[in-house]
């Protein structure tokens, strides 16, 4: 079926079709949300609203990219709001009557699970420290640096998926690398 029979049928509501595009999808999904969100039952839940999504916005795809770009923007997107509505949650009761709306969230804390497929470390507390140091990039360079590295996207894909030009995908990336080699560095320089 080319990609264009997909999309017609998706727009169609075909449950058959819909099906077919879970089965392909679905573990890639996966790993691009556990990517972002290391706890398994947080990523199971999030690959169901992205395929809801895709659901029920694929009338709303309008052909000028590819299908599984789509996808990725909108498993992106989904992975960002649950983060950033997990750490509101968690701070805003509590630091909002003491510092008003003026406070800064630690994203540092959230991940609860490093088994990530595509980081192989013997080391949980290596992993552990890495995925920390990711979410405290700012968020710009954690996406690009989450899609390439963890998830092995090329740079042509990650600039499809954020909508960004190549050249700022690559110095993205370039202020990333850079930030979690000062990050690391200075975490391990403490450790000793």
């Amino acid at each position: 079926m080319t990609e264009e029979t997909l999309i017609a049928q998706l727009k169609l509501k075909n449950t058959a079709v819909f099906s077919q595009l879970i089965d392909l999808y679905q573990q890639k999904i996966f790993g691009t949300c556990i990517s972002f969100v290391p706890n398994k039952e947080d990523a199971e839940d999030l690959v169901q609203e992205v395929f809801l999504e895709v659901y029920n916005s694929i009338h709303k795809f309008n052909e000028k990219s590819k299908l599984s770009t789509w996808i990725y923007r909108i498993t992106t997107n989904k992975c960002l709001e649950f983060i950033r509505k997990k750490n509101t949650k968690k701070r805003s009761a509590f630091l909002k009557p003491l510092f008003g709306d003026d406070f800064t969230i630690d994203k540092t804390n959230y991940f609860t699970e490093f088994n990530h497929p595509g980081f192989l470390l013997e080391n949980k507390e290596l992993n552990e420290t890495l995925f920390k140091a990711i979410n405290c990039l700012p968020e710009s360079q954690s996406i690009v640096f989450t899609l390439h590295k963890i998830d092995g996207k090329s740079y042509q894909e990650i600039a499809e998926i954020t909508n960004k030009s190549l050249s700022s995908v690559e110095s993205i990336m370039f202020r990333a690398k850079k930030n979690l080699q000062k990050r690391l560095y200075n975490y391990y320089k403490n450790e000793f």
